[in-house]
């Protein structure tokens, strides 16, 4: 570079003027390293690139690390069984959450859904889940992720998906049935039949007793339980008047009609 200098004597900057001749029989290199100074970026754009060499010393320039913070931010993706979730919708985190919302719900239809991420049928039919839950909205939906409570839907006895369940009040589960897109019919038969409106004088009644002691053995679910077993006949107070009954019951007793229906007739003021 410093002999290619030396035979062209001068160069020209970026905006047409000649820089300082070095002399042919001189090394620019031959004094103190000489200060180079390059255009501004906006100066050179399409134009040849020139370097002017100034003589005099170099400044002490001290190169120090400066740390620097990057933060790569990434739009979070929305997963398709968060798509078109309306309002009467909700996912469930917790054997707790899916007992509490069934006792809350009161006279409410609830229904139950069990989906998969990796269920292609699941994922085929939620958009249709979500228009026909934005049509009734006195209904709630529930959705339990299998892939997130796999002990949960075990104790459920949940093996096939997608899986319907649907409860009311006191009358607890109404039905509960497996439907893909194709069958979507058999889901909107059993809305129709179960949706409506009905009053229970009797409380919530929700999961069946048998599944609540499932997800307890599987540690899904703490409470404590004790079964009250109902017997009419433990206390001897008891005991006497009902055999007392029974053998009046079993005892045969003579019936003799003597008597036609003319005369009974006559009797009862005919």
């Amino acid at each position: 570079m410093a002999d290619l200098l030396c035979k062209l004597g001068s160069v020209f900057t970026p905006s047409g003027r000649p820089s300082s001749s070095l002399s042919s029989n001189r090394s620019p290199f031959s004094s103190p390293l000489p200060r180079l100074s390059i255009a501004p970026v906006n100066m050179f754009l399409g134009k040849k690139l020139g370097f002017e060499f100034r003589k005099g010393k170099v400044a002490d320039i001290i190169l120090r690390p400066v740390p620097v913070k990057m933060t790569l931010s990434f739009p979070k993706a929305t997963r398709w069984w968060e798509k078109g979730i309306q309002s009467n919708m909700k996912e469930i985190d917790s054997a707790q959450e899916l007992v509490v919302s069934l006792l809350e719900a009161g006279d409410k239809l609830v229904i139950v859904d069990f989906f998969s991420p990796g269920c292609a049928g699941c994922r085929a039919l939620h958009p249709k889940i979500c228009q026909i839950a934005g049509k009734n909205p006195d209904v709630l939906f529930l959705q339990v992720n299998y892939e997130m409570h796999k002990s949960m839907c075990y104790s459920l006895n949940v093996h096939v998906l997608p899986f319907f369940r649907f409860y009311r009040g006191a009358h607890g589960r109404l039905c509960s049935f497996s439907c893909t897109n194709a069958t979507i019919q058999k889901f909107k038969d059993a809305l129709a039949k179960h949706s409506t409106e009905r009053c229970s004088l009797w409380p919530s009644k929700g999961l069946e007793e048998s599944e609540l002691l499932a997800l307890s053995e599987n540690k899904d679910l703490c409470f404590n339980y004790t079964k009250r077993e109902e017997d009419l006949f433990t206390s001897p107070e008891i005991k006497e008047p009902v055999s007392a009954i029974q053998e009046l019951l079993l005892s045969p007793v003579p019936i003799s009609i003597k008597e036609s229906d003319d005369k009974v007739l006559t009797a009862a003021g005919r």
